[in-house]
């Protein structure tokens, strides 16, 4: 069967393209993942193309899950998959491979966002820099963005500007990165930056990844930052089979070192890149399509489509110009009111607020309290964030890499053994019983599956019996673990779990797979940044 046949012409011609660079610009709702997946089988059925010489990158595991879920259907059995995944997935793996010379051995850990907070925390008390007057959250931005534009701590000096930077974050990061190379560690933006680094210093270790990926698609191209731009560079340079699909009016990861010029400047590294626009929309009405290509077009630094679609007019948008935050709340409020009780019933659930920031959702939230109007916040704590979780993942962390000296410390008492903070570094008589622990739990693992291995932990040291004191509170934490080891039942090797865990905590809104899995009859409150690729009725 021909594999474009459910594709408009305009996706045919993109999903047809086969050698030398290309870029889709494809607007909201065009249908951009069914042609990329419609161009990865077209590759393998019609061009004959081994799976194993195609790469496609994505943001997101959800869409990368989504994307190889959409090709296994289309192509059916008795085919292998490409390689699929996110830009720290494909790092992780090239480091495991081959990051030897960047000082990461095959079983490095991928600290996640509060253990490289804590890691930020200790360089500084280190250096005796006040956390109160240095914020630990700012330094930690600072050194994202120095390894975002490939900057590391021997070459900041000359990149900071102004106090902060250049006496403060300077000194951090190099206290930062010692912490994190005698630790056998990586933080995200490491996955990032010493992949790419890797390659620009090892030609052989660049030729070969080049050589396995001669054709590579990538996803949500316009919120690519400078690394993963020059890693996409450099993967492409020989073969020259890249194909980039985006749109610059919809990036919204500039705070995060995004650069939507990536995707203009693309033609001029690949100059002899082909065309491609996406422009009917799928999942607007006509009014909203009008309203945004009128706000969009106001934008004259890139390209504007002329986006179109054969949906119904639909409903009036209704502007509301509130006095202030009270009486915007107090609107909202009413709005969802009236269509809940009104003759077409609508659910809460059919409804999402949305604001810049989850700062904003404080007044909201007074509202629908006052109101008795059910709500979900997206932004609370996270699953893999919760204290009973990310112990358990401390002690695995800890079986696998005894100089994780972090996850060392969270757990080296819990539960209690007696060993205060100032005795952990110690290695006093009890400090040594720990680490006598942790060695025999070492050796019992050793080739067993993940699950086996949180057992061990929970049934020596009776986490669990520890836990649960009798309280509701105490009953939502066991289930909590025991959620954990459903989770590790999907992966047989500690080191894939941990690091499944790790890529998975770091995307932005983790909340979103929970909210299609329960859908609670509640309104959604959540910032825009996380409401990309989901849809509310109002």
């Amino acid at each position: 069967m021909d594999p474009s046949f459910t594709l408009n012409p305009d996706q045919k011609r993109a999903a047809e393209h086969f050698e030398g660079p290309a870029i889709v610009l494809s607007g909201p709702g065009s249908g951009k993942t069914r042609v990329i997946t419609h161009r990865i089988v077209s590759l393998i059925k019609n061009r004959g193309i081994a799976p194993a010489k195609i790469l496609a990158v994505t943001f997101t595991n959800k869409a990368a899950n989504e994307m190889k879920s959409r090709v296994l259907t289309l192509l059916g059995t008795g085919h292998s998959l490409p390689t699929m995944g996110t830009f720290h997935s494909i790092c992780a793996r090239i480091l495991r491979e081959d990051g030897e010379p960047m000082g990461l051995g095959k079983r490095f850990v991928i600290f996640d966002e509060s253990d490289s907070f804590s890691l930020v925390k200790e360089a500084m008390r280190k250096l005796n820099i006040d956390t109160k007057q240095f914020s630990p959250g700012s330094v930690k931005a600072a050194i994202g963005s120095a390894k975002n534009e490939l900057v590391d701590e021997k070459g900041y000096a000359g990149f900071a500007q102004g106090f902060f930077q250049k006496e403060v974050v300077s000194k951090i990061y190099v206290v930062y990165q010692r912490n994190l190379e005698e630790q056998q560690a990586a933080d995200f933006d490491d996955l990032l930056f010493k992949t790419v680094v890797l390659l620009k210093k090892y030609p052989e270790v660049l030729k070969k990844y080049q050589r396995r990926w001669e054709f590579i698609l990538v996803d949500e191209y316009q919120d690519t930052n400078k690394s993963q731009y020059e890693l996409t560079k450099l993967l492409a340079a020989r073969a020259r089979n890249i194909f980039i699909v985006g749109d610059a009016a919809q990036a919204i990861y500039g705070w995060r070192g995004a650069d939507f010029r990536n995707i203009l400047n693309f033609s001029a590294d690949f100059p002899e890149s082909k065309f491609y626009n996406l422009e009917q929309n799928y999942r607007s009405t006509k009014k909203i399509l009008a309203a945004a290509t009128t706000v969009i077009s106001q934008n004259r630094s890139h390209p504007i489509l002329n986006l179109w679609t054969e949906n119904p007019q639909g409903s009036p948008i209704i502007t509301y110009e509130a006095k202030n935050e009270l009486d915007e709340a107090s609107f909202i409020t009413r709005v969802i009111d009236k269509f809940v009780s009104g003759a077409n019933g609508l659910s809460y659930s059919s409804f999402a607020v949305l604001y810049r920031t989850n700062a904003q959702s404080r007044v909201v939230e007074e509202a629908f309290l006052h109101e008795a109007i059910p709500y979900i916040l997206v932004g609370g704590v996270r699953f893999y964030e919760r204290r009973e979780v990310k112990d358990i993942i401390a002690y695995l962390r800890l079986l696998i890499n005894p100089k994780d000296e972090t996850a060392r410390k969270r757990v080296i008492n819990v539960p209690p053994r007696g060993i205060g903070p100032a005795t952990i570094n110690a290695h006093g008589p009890k400090a040594k019983e720990f680490d006598t622990l942790v060695e025999t739990l070492r050796r019992k693992i050793q080739g067993k599956p993940t699950i086996e291995a949180i057992d061990f932990i929970l049934d020596t040291t009776d986490y669990l019996k520890w836990l649960d004191d009798g309280s509701l509170e105490a009953a939502a934490r066991v289930e909590n673990v025991k959620e954990l080891r459903s989770v590790a039942t999907e992966f047989p090797n500690i080191e894939d779990f941990l690091e499944n865990i790790a890529l998975v905590e770091r995307e932005y809104g983790p909340q979103k797979p929970s909210l299609e899995k329960s859908k609670p009859d509640a309104v959604t409150l959540m910032t825009a940044h996380a409401a990309k690729g989901l849809e509310f009725s109002v």
